[in-house]
């Protein structure tokens, strides 16, 4: 069953209760933001085309089926994580695509929306994958964009900010990597203003969020609980309240040991907003652009 609401216009839009239902299993509260910050801005109307650059293990497809009949493509560079997607979403029958950023393979304006989360701080060209994300889409189409801040908590990763502040280096690779891991750059928010607008997009929101977080908290869910997670290390209760796929399996029971942790987790979150003030220290950096229509 499709969990959404439908304006009085016929938009389809997607509601509070349904996201929260859909990241009651999450454990990375920037993650729960990022996807609340997806769907205010990609609207998945049944006739929608969407694709998601790069679609990583399914979560977001899985979401955009969960809540919509739309048409969502999920692409990726690693065949690796490819062969994780199909094991997780292969039943939804997403199509899922082995594709490079700087040269997709789709014809010109041929998506509604293209959501890239957390990958230009991956490319040494952003400007060049930006303009590849313009030319897939419509005129008018929408593009979703969310990279790490370089201005970010302190207690989010505080091994590579003590680096970076007496060290001026960081670790980049490694359970130890934090929010540097595997990345060729975190950014200002002029930084990414200035992508968008040079690959040709007009730009209409930017948000930044997530300030306040558990202390190591990058470190405690990626480097170690990601690998025991997939590792199939947990017991079955506790990987169902683990796992981003299985939110509608996770039976809320308060002893386990997941959900625990899931409380503490949102609890230090309670204050954080969905854009907070200029100059904040946060984990996401966020940027909605608008391909202009034709002759505009």
């Amino acid at each position: 069953m499709r969990l959404f609401s439908t304006s009085m216009r016929g938009r389809s839009v997607v509601d509070q209760t349904t996201i929260q239902h859909m990241t009651r299993n999450e454990a990375d509260m920037a993650f729960k933001k990022r996807v609340q910050t997806i769907f205010d801005w990609v609207d998945p109307q049944d006739d929608s085309v969407i694709l998601d650059m790069p679609c990583g293990r399914g979560f977001y497809l899985n979401m955009f089926r969960y809540v919509s009949n739309c048409t969502i493509v999920g692409a990726e560079l690693d065949w690796e994580i490819i062969n994780k997607a199909k094991a997780n979403i292969g039943h939804l029958g997403v199509p899922l695509h082995n594709a490079n950023l700087y040269q997709l393979p789709y014809a010109d304006d041929t998506f509604d929306a293209v959501i890239l989360s957390e990958i230009l701080e991956h490319v040494d060209n952003d400007v060049a994958g930006l303009k590849e994300a313009l030319r897939v889409l419509k005129p008018g189409g929408v593009v979703a964009v969310t990279v790490p801040h370089a201005n970010y908590p302190f207690w989010w990763d505080p091994i590579n900010k003590s680096l970076e502040t007496l060290f001026h280096t960081h670790i980049q690779h490694g359970p130890f990597a934090g929010i540097w891991a595997n990345h060729v750059r975190l950014y200002t928010q002029p930084q990414l203003r200035q992508a968008l607008a040079e690959a040709g997009f007009i730009i209409e929101e930017e948000r930044a969020f997530t300030h306040d977080s558990f202390p190591f908290i990058h470190n405690l869910v990626y480097g170690f609980g990601k690998p025991i997670l997939e590792a199939g290390m947990l017991p079955g209760d506790m990987e169902k309240a683990a796992n981003r796929l299985t939110f509608d399996e996770n039976d809320g029971s308060p002893w386990n040991p997941i959900n625990i942790g899931l409380r503490i987790f949102n609890y230090f979150d309670r204050k954080n907003t969905m854009n907070e003030p200029e100059g904040r220290s946060t984990v996401n950096l966020a940027i909605k652009g608008r391909k202009p229509n034709a002759g505009s």
